[in-house]
């Protein structure tokens, strides 16, 4: 039985995208960005589809400029990229779950976000009732004697999301680890589509609880740029600070939950603290604890009064007292340092081929960070260095997050000493013209969020696609337990962090 798919607005031949340009292609034309892709000449941001298009954005590593094309698939299929460039596979098995368009000599067609519990297949496509089952689910074949499976998941010990891992080891040596999630999957796709500007910023704030600032920011921008709007420069500097606080709560949380992995309380104990006092300064500053919904298109909806500047800077002079000791602490415990150097090594070469951002890239000796590289305001004001290492292990990934947590600082108390004055909204109304585009990309905790939408007409939201970096750091925790112990993985774990509902769609 056909369900007839919600209607989506198509894009005009004429539409363009705004701050960077989409232009159609025919398949030779796909290809040759894929094989461009798998030179390394390039760098995949994202793979999405709808009801009859893919589109691929993709960062030229020498400018860096991105670009975004469009292949149109009236046959219901297109060439893989994922044929010649791995990093694309689980993005094309999420067009074919979520819109029945196949990729072409594609190496892996298992499902990714359907497990067979809709009760119907491809719900952006042609919505085909199905009987609400769960799918079998082949994984990979590990070969060699003697080797033993060990399943975990989807429900963990702990408050935690749900997602399944798959060892295959030899005694306590991981030979192969392969994930599969999906278990949070939401109908993000379809929730846009058809939603008020309003609601779809919501709905982006959502995607992933922790970096709900981010989300925030990279709707707010896709839609400004799609509108042609202007936050004022003192809702440019208030998101900055959101954003810098977020990454500030996210990074020690972090530190102190991969020492508690190696049976280091105290270190969590104390990154705990500083965590929490973020949140309360949060919540007094902007009225919610994790800043949910205080950035919308156009500005912020939240202002920052002297009392909450006077509270930020009470609270950077202590972290500020505490870093360094924290960094003793971690640095200086060798039953510590005995646990994660060398534990849980990403090479630099899967780091590029992944285009992997964040400090899970930074660790692996790929200096990249959207802040800087692409660049938005208003970070162009601020003097910070970012994080970099090239040993690729758990100790890396803590140390640069210990770097970033330094420039992080320094932005803030920039921030609350040059604060402009002035309105904190643009005040704008949906446009009712022709359909209009944008895209943003932002540097959350993770990494980068790359968000791209397509307005209606009618000023709603056509079609939103938002890619949480973790769909690039996946995959190269799968690589980074391998040869490791059973044991170490909740530490590589913990290390990446990966978030499970952001690319659960």
């Amino acid at each position: 039985m056909n369900i007839a798919p919600k209607e989506i607005t198509p894009p005009s031949p004429d539409a363009g995208c705004r701050p960077w340009p989409r232009e159609s292609v025919d398949a030779a034309g796909w290809l040759a960005v894929a094989e461009e892709l798998a030179k390394g000449r390039l760098d995949l941001v994202s793979l999405w589809g709808e009801s009859a298009q893919v589109h691929m954005a993709i960062l030229e590593r020498e400018t860096p400029r991105i670009r975004i094309v469009t292949l149109d698939c009236p046959k219901g299929s297109f060439p893989s990229v994922g044929r010649v460039h791995p990093p694309a596979l689980r993005l094309e098995r999420t067009i074919s779950d979520l819109y029945g368009l196949k990729a072409e000599g594609a190496p892996d067609d298992r499902r990714w976000l359907d497990h067979g519990r809709w009760g119907l297949r491809h719900p952006g496509g042609a919505r085909e009732e199905i009987a609400s089952t769960s799918d079998p689910y082949v994984f990979l074949a590990a070969e060699g004697e003697p080797l033993h499976q060990i399943p975990v998941g989807p429900v963990h010990a702990g408050i935690i999301e749900p997602g399944h891992f798959r060892f295959s080891a030899n005694g306590e040596t991981v030979v192969r680890l392969e994930e599969r999630l999906g278990f949070t999957h939401k109908g993000v796709d379809q929730l846009m589509a058809g939603a008020s500007i309003a609601r779809a910023a919501n709905l982006a704030a959502r995607v992933s609880g922790d970096s709900t600032v981010a989300y925030g920011l990279a709707f707010a921008q896709a839609v400004e740029a799609a509108l042609g709007l202007e936050a004022p420069p003192r809702a440019l500097h208030l998101r900055a600070l959101m954003a810098e606080l977020e990454r500030l709560a996210n990074h020690f949380g972090d530190i102190g939950a991969i020492c508690n992995d190696a049976a280091f309380a105290l270190m969590h104990a104390h990154c705990a603290i500083v965590r929490e006092r973020i949140l309360r300064a949060a919540s007094g500053c902007f009225g919610h604890r994790l800043m949910m919904d205080r950035i919308a298109p156009g500005g912020v909806v939240a202002d920052l009064d002297e009392d909450g500047k006077q509270a930020l800077r009470g609270l950077l002079d202590w972290i500020e007292l505490m870093t360094p000791r924290l960094i003793a602490l971690f640095g200086d415990t060798t039953s510590l340092q005995d646990r994660t150097v060398g534990t849980g090594v990403v090479s630099k070469e899967l780091v590029r081929q992944y285009a992997c951002g964040g400090f899970v890239g930074r660790a692996s000796g790929r200096e990249f960070d959207a802040r800087k590289a692409v660049g938005y305001a208003p970070y162009s004001e601020f003097d910070f260095e970012i994080g970099l290492s090239t040993d690729g292990d758990v100790d890396a990934r803590v140390w640069v997050r210990f770097d970033e947590i330094r420039a992080s600082l320094k932005i803030v108390a920039h921030i609350l000493d040059h604060l402009p004055q002035g309105p904190i909204m643009q005040d704008w109304e949906p446009t009712k013209d022709a359909p209009c585009e944008g895209a943003a990309l932002v540097e959350g905790f993770r990494g980068d969020i790359f968000v791209w939408l397509r307005i209606g007409a009618d000023g709603a939201v056509a079609r939103c696609h938002l890619r949480d970096p973790s769909w690039f750091q996946w995959p190269l925790l799968e690589a980074a337990i391998k040869g490791n112990i059973v044991a170490d993985f909740p530490l590589c774990n913990k290390s990446f962090n990966c978030s499970y509902s952001g690319p659960d769609l």
